[in-house]
């Protein structure tokens, strides 16, 4: 076949990979549509892969390709059977961290193949916009990738992650890390378009690899000292990044779809970033500096005074109020995915139901430890979507709720947001459960959530506490109700 005619092929099959990512990404918008955009986005994925792969133009090894196939689908194979839905936060930052990873490796195999093509030409040497496109995978891929090993750690609350590693002027370093990783880019480009012979072939590789080293430890420092409550907004930048970092990559190796696919990677997460920061009425530049949930939330003697009047309850008593309910409201936490509680939620709120009662369920933005994270769960339970209210459609009415029931949430609905000005959450908005007629709190324990911060609603006249694990809890509360 002309070598002409499949260079237009594949362009062609680009683009129509390219068209099936935006319209999928489009349906993904909307839970109703998402399986259907997920499997567009994945069909233009297939085209793509298989399109490259059948250029035979552009593979150099398909043995390699074959071996890196099976080892990748065997490691998803066990991750997608042994991963639970709790820790679908981590494997996100993990996957993020891959992408970016695989950035510097394929641009700095690009690099190693440049050097060895220019040696064997008369070229004196790279183009400035390739050495631009591969000096800004290795930084932004090196960042994503460190710094999303740190989120992992932090998320798994894994102790030498959990607790930052601070010193003075720590922002100062990291500042002129920044400057320092800039100016060897700069460098490098200059270098590398005209310093290709026999006595410098490897000066550019060298400092390339000193550029990724550099970013490295950038992004050790820049994710490390951020508390765990803002985690959800830092993976949806650092899933910017790893889109950024396959764009770059995709300027290097000449590959279009690469640039369209991870434009719309980075696009989406910086939008996805912004969102997050305003539902946590926060700046992103507060959020990388602030350091929120990086403090101890005070004495244990305070503590200890202000849950002083705590009251807790019962399932049987939980299931008396709950008879008389017109409108109950549930909150999901991190601790109904801890307790896998979305199927016995979604039991309870057909129960309640079936007496006629309103039934709806409050989601925080930032609820949970990634964007999204409750109403995947309660999707997977086959909650309604129609019954998943946003927070600021439901806070104007829950001064007419009977009760709201909060499962494993803290952080989200911590009235100290609205009144502490000090507080590290200060500002946030909340799901006001406090103004409904009765709260109960369903918790293992009066813990602190991410922000480390105790909660005074756990101590309000119009609250109850029932301890215990949250599936447990609502099959007490569900067993109670029909013997009623």
């Amino acid at each position: 076949m002309d070598p002409e005619l499949v260079k237009s092929l594949v362009k062609l099959a680009y683009i129509v990979a390219a068209v099936l990512f935006i319209f999928g990404l489009k349906q993904m918008g909307h839970p109703r549509t998402a399986v259907r955009g997920n499997l567009l986005g994945a069909t233009g994925m297939a085209l793509a892969i298989i399109v490259t792969l059948l250029n035979r133009g552009a593979i150099s090894s398909y043995t390699l390709i074959a071996i890196g196939i099976v080892i990748g689908a065997a490691i998803g194979a066990v991750f997608a059977v042994k991963i639970q839905m709790t820790a679908m936060p981590q494997m996100v930052a993990l996957f993020n961290g891959f992408g970016g990873g695989a950035s510097i490796f394929v641009a700095g195999a690009e690099l190693l193949n440049l050097k060895g093509q220019m040696k064997a030409s008369t070229i004196a040497g790279i183009s400035a916009d390739v050495l631009i496109a591969t000096a800004a995978s290795g930084i932004i891929g090196a960042v994503t990738f460190w710094g999303s090993l740190v989120a992992f750690g932090k998320l798994q609350e894994l102790k030498f992650f959990w607790n930052p590693h601070t010193f003075p002027g720590q922002q100062l370093v990291s500042g002129a890390l920044g400057v320092l990783a800039i100016s060897l880019a700069v460098w490098m480009v200059v270098a590398g378009n005209g310093w290709i012979d026999a006595g410098h072939d490897w000066t550019i590789l060298a400092m390339y690899l000193v550029l990724v080293g550099i970013a490295s430890v950038l992004g050790f420092m820049l994710t490390d000292p951020i508390g765990g409550a803002d985690m959800p907004v830092v993976i949806a930048l650092l899933n910017s990044y790893s889109g950024l970092a396959a764009a770059a990559t995709g300027f290097v190796i000449n590959n279009s779809v690469l640039i369209i696919a991870g434009s719309l990677v980075g696009a989406s997460g910086i939008i996805l970033t912004q969102l997050m920061c305003k539902a946590m009425n926060r700046s992103l530049t507060n959020v990388l500096f602030g350091g929120m949930g990086a403090t101890s939330g005070g004495a244990k003697s305070d503590t200890d005074e202000l849950y002083a009047t705590v009251r807790s309850t019962s399932g049987d008593d939980v299931a008396m109020i709950l008879e008389s309910a017109q409108r109950v409201v549930f909150v999901p936490g991190y601790g109904m995915a801890v307790a896998q509680a979305q199927h016995a939620v979604r039991d309870l709120g057909n129960i309640l139901e079936e007496r006629g009662c309103k039934v709806e369920y409050a989601v925080h933005p930032v609820a949970g430890r990634m964007p999204g994270h409750m109403n995947v769960l309660l999707a997977e339970a086959d909650v309604d979507y129609d019954k998943l209210i946003e927070m600021d459609d439901i806070n104007p009415t829950m001064g007419q709720v009977d009760v709201s029931i909060v499962i494993g949430a803290n952080d989200v609905v911590n009235p100290v947001a609205r009144t502490d000005p000090d507080s590290p959450i200060a500002g946030m908005p909340i799901i006001d459960v406090d103004k409904s007629r009765t709260v109960i709190m369903i918790k293992r324990s009066l813990s602190h959530g991410f922000a480390q911060i105790p909660n005074p609603l756990f101590a309000a006249e119009n609250t109850l506490m029932l301890f215990g694990d949250g599936k447990k809890a609502v099959l007490e509360i569900i067993n109670a109700m029909k013997d009623l």
